[in-house]
């Protein structure tokens, strides 16, 4: 018989049950110390696989070591305790975490069992300030509105909620089969890792109340490969970032996404606006996004950039969640000076702003409930946007409190900007609300092949396509459907060089029109089928 810790071989690999070292498989029993000794152990021994098979294990937090597979069973639930003392909070209150690694190399997570974080919820009036509710929350109050919302039990005099893992300056990192579900905190975090291949997850917790409990945050990592992964989250799914309060910010780079099914009460995908340094080499590809409020967005706020993105063959199926979430647009741009999104005064005076810049989109199929929108900045226009075979089916939700939805598809300040195969449908319930397909305001350098579409509402002034302070626009192959009022509508005294070639018109009352200061002649228009 074997001694108590005495390592199993399979395959040439030692394999260390925390059975062996003491744990139960009792959820009411502390087994922390008793993995611990597991993991230690494995460690000592040059590697090898901890595991745990079937049974129900609670732990404070865990520190994994370098070359150990870190092995949970099916039928077997590792539970993160309900006492936060039992977590690393310090001194750093944001690492602590269920599953902890720092300085590591060939670390796995892998199994087929779960792992729980037990969060908790509370409901009540919103109390804190936060930027990015201000405005919804100021709506809701003018209406007589509840702003209800929810917060973790114990916020805000509790300091400590737990990953279920993190894990700074680490290389090689898989992790494989796993549920994680309920975290009271962003589920798995990663600050500078390299080589990160998540495979095969299923990640859970509650869309209607799980605020802050991000899917994947990824701070300054590189070479990160998610695959074939389920992702429902009551905020981000997958947050992508260049941040500074986890040591020195490092650029985020080299980031696929690809065969996952994403939901979220917030974003699918985000990149997010504490960024400082940069988001680059960013791949999303063949992703289903259901049951979301928001699908992808690209916020600058820090001086940081995005750059080299391509988001290709997506469906979006959005809805709206509570009051305090977002607003159910396929895609949202916006860079704004960390003081503008604050309202506080500027502490260094005409500072960067940060920059997006060659971003591609297409074959996308999104139905929404919310505006796109592409939004630069005066001092920092977006740079090298395309967008490719879109198909956007916009309607309303008439049980939202409030609906922003103006024109489905919003620009502003933009340069070089192709919009290619592009198509707009308006959908029911409708919002009175609605005006033109596509609006674009201080953009310069625009190609629009292919676009069909029209104003939301027949008979109404508003066209299908608002100009105003274009430079060098190029509208060609588009077609004007049945409904059709004004097809195009020209105005600002910043708007020039506007030519139309190729353009089925012959459903649109107007072809196009141009308010009194746009000069003679900047609109010319050949070959177009009237």
């Amino acid at each position: 018989m074997l001694a108590v810790g005495t390592p199993l071989r399979a395959a040439g690999a030692a394999i260390f049950n925390v059975k062996d070292f003491g744990a139960t498989g009792v959820k009411a029993d502390d087994a922390r110390a008793a993995i611990q000794k597991a993991i230690d152990a494995c460690a000592k021994a040059g590697g090898g696989m901890v595991y745990l098979p079937p049974g129900e294990y609670t732990s404070g937090t865990l520190y994994l070591r370098s070359h150990v597979r870190f092995h949970i069973e099916a039928g077997a639930t590792l539970f993160a305790s309900q006492d936060p003392k039992e977590f690393n909070g310090e001194p750093v209150a944001s690492k602590a975490a269920l599953l902890f690694g720092e300085d590591l190399e060939n670390v796995s997570i892998e199994g087929r069992g779960t792992v729980n974080g037990q969060a908790e919820y509370e409901w009540r009036a919103d109390d804190i300030e936060d930027v990015f509710l201000r405005e919804a929350k100021r709506l809701m109050l003018s209406q007589g509105k509840s702003i209800l919302r929810p917060f973790p039990k114990g916020h805000p005099g509790r300091t400590v909620f737990p990953h279920l893992v993190w894990m700074g300056g680490s290389k090689d990192i898989r992790i494989t089969g796993l549920s994680f579900v309920y975290s009271p905190s962003w589920t798995m975090a990663f600050h500078a890792c390299a080589r990160l291949v998540m495979d095969g997850i299923y990640m859970h917790t509650k869309l209607d109340e799980a605020v802050w409990a991000d899917g994947v945050n990824l701070d300054g990592c590189k070479d990160v490969f998610i695959s074939n992964s389920v992702i429902e989250t009551g905020d981000d799914c997958i947050a992508i970032f260049s941040g500074g309060f986890w040591g020195p910010a490092r650029v985020c780079e080299n980031i696929t996404v690809s065969n996952c099914r994403l939901s979220s009460s917030a974003n699918a995908i985000k990149c997010t606006e504490g960024n400082v340094k940069g988001v680059r080499n960013l791949v999303v590809n063949n992703c289903v996004i259901s049951d979301d409020s928001s699908g992808f967005a690209f916020l600058v706020a820090d001086g940081g950039f995005v750059s080299d993105v391509l988001i290709s063959n997506i469906t979006m199926d959005l809805r709206r969640f509570g009051w305090y979430y977002g607003q159910g647009g396929p895609f949202g741009f916006m860079i704004k000076r960390r003081n503008e999104w604050t309202g506080d005064p500027v502490k260094k005076e005409g500072y960067f702003p940060g920059a997006i810049r060659d971003v591609t989109i297409r074959n996308v199929i999104a139905h929404a409930v919310g505006r796109a929108h592409v939004d630069g900045h005066p001092a920092s226009w977006i740079d090298g946007l395309n967008l490719e075979n879109i198909k956007i089916f916009l309607s309303s939700d008439p049980n939202a409190p409030f609906d922003r939805a103006k024109n489905a598809i919003e620009f502003r300040y933009v340069k070089n900007l192709k919009l290619k195969d592009i198509e707009i449908y308006w959908d029911k319930p409708a919002s009175e609300k609605w005006e033109s397909a596509l609006s674009m305001k201080d953009v310069e350098g625009l190609v629009m092949d292919g676009f069909v579409g029209r104003q939301a509402w027949p008979g109404r002034d508003a066209p299908a396509v608002a100009l105003e302070d274009v430079a060098d626009a190029w509208i060609r192959n588009s077609k004007a459907p049945e409904g059709t009022g004004t097809f195009l509508k020209v105005s600002g005294k910043g708007s020039r060089n506007i030519r139309l070639t190729g353009n089925d018109l012959r459903k649109a009352q107007k072809a196009y029109a141009a308010d009194p200061e746009v000069p003679d002649g900047i609109v010319r228009a050949v070959n177009n089928i009237p």
